[in-house]
């Protein structure tokens, strides 16, 4: 198990095991000033070998349009590389922003990381 930060201020924290990983954000809100960040990170992870990652929002209580784009990047390069990419611990700001752009029907969402980690070993 492998555990790095994208860089010294710890927006994301990523802990990979082989092919899959657990990115974390710790930013209360993902947009344009961070949501490139995010996206590189998830490309590199891609790049790497990995193709099964959970994004943990737990911590992050607003997202703007970046950072669905960083999102939907991160579900694109999952599954055109056959994994699966899960979304968790949605604040209600950033679940009903995702229900109003009707994404919740194209990701997988589930309440927490354990229940992430369950789907993506089932």
């Amino acid at each position: 198990m492998k555990k790095h930060n994208t860089n010294n201020a710890m927006n994301f924290e990523t802990i990979q095991n082989k092919n899959e990983a657990i990115v974390k954000s710790n930013v209360s809100k993902l947009d344009a000033s961070n949501a490139s960040e995010l996206k590189s990170e998830l490309i590199l992870l891609n790049k790497n070998g990995v193709n099964n990652v959970i994004m943990d929002l737990s911590a992050t209580k607003y997202c703007d349009s970046s950072g669905l784009s960083a999102i939907l990047s991160a579900n694109r390069l999952c599954k055109d590389s056959n994994g699966r990419f899960l979304l968790c611990g949605l604040q209600s700001n950033v679940f009903k922003l995702i229900q109003i752009s009707q994404l919740d029907q194209v990701l997988s969402i589930t309440v927490s990381k354990e229940e992430a980690l369950e789907a993506l070993h089932s």
